[in-house]
């Protein structure tokens, strides 16, 4: 395997303080961590967008969160068909082995993965639209969304709630597995969606009630 490299250095150079500072000082509960095992409260589904920082946004330690990224904070529908599927895996998981009590979907404004839905479902992005775009085809997840808020006026707006639309189409998703929808309807599980302005750093939280997205 001569294609692997080393490290960067400056990776490298921040281990080393990592561990020479964060690590050093907290050395029992990393020996926990390793001995007792991971027991996270909650799941979070976000996107790999390098500005999302769930950890940061909610103060968290390590143990706390499951953490599963993708393009665009997408879960898809439940498909047992015998392929590799990362996030239905992650998602299992969480739910029927870690026993999580909340799945929480975190989208995010200006995503570069919604966008390139928009662009693709509005036929200005035919290169996504080619079976061999892995992108396009993980995007298509979000379809059903796109058809939602198509005749919205502007695109800024259609953006905007196309980000949001992830959100739902996951939570959506997320009931078409059997073991979520069981753990719902026996109360050990509870579903979120969370809507991150990146640059005001606010949250909105989706509420079933009003069927609308309001500030946390």
């Amino acid at each position: 395997m001569d294609f692997a490299s080393p490290l960067p250095a400056y990776l490298v150079k921040r281990y080393h303080g990592w561990k020479a500072t964060s690590f050093a000082e907290n050395k029992a509960w990393y020996r926990h961590l390793a001995e007792q095992g991971q027991h996270p409260r909650a799941m979070i589904i976000s996107c790999c967008d390098s500005r999302v920082h769930v950890t940061a946004i909610f103060g968290a330690d390590q143990g706390e969160f499951f953490i599963h990224r993708n393009i665009a904070n997408l879960v898809p529908p439940y498909e047992p068909d015998g392929n590799q599927h990362g996030t239905s895996a992650a998602v299992e998981y969480a739910v029927t082995a870690l026993k999580v009590a909340h799945v929480v979907i975190v989208g995010h404004s200006n995503c570069g993965g919604v966008q390139g839905c928009l662009d693709m479902c509005s036929g200005h992005a035919p290169e996504l639209e080619q079976k061999s775009s892995f992108v396009g085809r993980w995007m298509d997840i979000l379809r059903p969304g796109y058809d939602r808020i198509k005749d919205l006026p502007d695109h800024d707006s259609q953006r905007r709630a196309l980000e949001k639309e992830a959100i739902l189409v996951s939570l959506e998703n997320l009931m078409t597995f059997p073991f979520v929808k069981e753990a719902v309807a026996a109360g050990t599980l509870t579903l979120h969606g969370l809507w991150n302005d990146i640059g005001s750093g606010g949250i909105e939280q989706y509420d079933p009630d009003t069927n609308a997205f309001h500030p946390v």
